[in-house]
């Protein structure tokens, strides 16, 4: 393995995603949704306005409740899906079994199943609109990898019957369960691909797709997806949808070599210190997280998309 401690700013495998948060409109709404298909479990926090939702000690997703925030708009960069990666072929067929017997009770939408070559995936949209894919990965030495260590992507179909046959049958997702990938829209794919790979210190992965790039730290398949699919033109609002995710990074070097790739790239940290908090919004109601302070860089990216950049805890 590469080492993770660059001097460049270039990350590598060491670094990995952590949240992802929503703004919603209702909590009671959402809520089933990941606990009941996704199979998360739900912690309340502050006066009942935020949801985490994690997978054993690993928080995965941190719903924001907004009574009051409009729908996004639809010229608005923003989310395309969140993706959460559950560790096997069991687990996804979990989901698939929980979701069919759930639907009602849930606003369970399943829009879609992908061999991805490199995954397995099932797409939903949550109560709502947000898009959620659940995906497991195939090992890497089976992932088609092209002569300059980049990766081969596809959408294929997905047998449903052959992953129910193989669900596990547990009721909720399992240890090893956490965010793999965010896939946004934004309204401009190469000022993006520049943000996250020039000043970020992501590789570009595939570019195979047209108006899309998937870029990831080291030899993930991606970390991040970009597509302007859906044309749009402004940047994303205060309405439901993405907040903001993590970026995980190992060690201390690692974070000072982003900041500094960062600052001179020209893009403006919003917040750098220490995330009393947990969760880097500096809310001092979120003080019994203050154990789990570690030191981040806030900031956007090109389309005005929270990043939060952390050092492992």
């Amino acid at each position: 393995m590469t080492n993770d401690s660059p001097s460049d700013g270039s990350l590598t495998d060491g670094t990995h995603l952590g949240r992802v948060a929503l703004r919603v409109g209702s909590l009671d709404r959402v809520v089933p949704f990941y606990r009941d298909v996704v199979g998360l479990a739900v912690e309340r926090e502050r006066d009942g306005s935020r949801a985490v939702l994690s997978a054993g000690e690993t928080p995965v997703v941190v719903l924001d409740e907004d009574s009051d925030a409009p729908e996004r708009g639809r010229r608005e960069a923003g989310l395309f899906h969140l993706a959460v990666r559950v560790p096997d072929r069991g687990a996804l067929g979990d989901v698939l079994a929980r979701a069919r017997t759930r639907a009602s009770d849930t606003g369970a939408t399943l829009s879609g199943a992908s061999d991805h070559l490199v995954s397995e995936a099932l797409y939903f949209r949550d109560p709502e609109g947000n898009g959620v894919e659940v995906y497991r990965d195939r090992p890497r030495e089976e992932w088609p990898w092209t002569d300059d260590r980049r990766v081969s992507m596809d959408t294929l179909p997905l047998d449903l019957g052959a992953l129910a046959d193989d669900a596990a049958g547990d009721e909720v997702a399992p240890a090893g369960t956490d965010l793999g990938h965010v896939h946004l829209e934004v309204t401009n794919v190469p000022r993006s691909r520049d943000f996250y790979v020039d000043a970020l210190g992501m590789r570009v992965r595939d570019e195979g797709y047209p108006g899309a790039a998937f870029v990831a730290a080291g030899e993930y398949h991606h970390h991040v997806g970009l597509n302007s699919w859906n044309t749009r033109s402004a940047p994303a609002g205060e309405g439901r949808g993405i907040e903001w995710f993590e970026v995980v990074v190992p060690d201390a070097a690692t974070l000072d070599a982003v900041r500094e790739s960062l600052v001179d790239a020209g893009h403006e940290i919003e917040q750098d210190g220490s995330d009393e908090s947990g969760s880097g919004d500096g809310d001092a109601t979120d003080a019994a997280d203050a154990s789990t302070a570690t030191e981040s860089l806030v900031l956007s990216d090109p389309d005005g998309i929270g990043v939060r950049v952390v050092r492992s805890r």
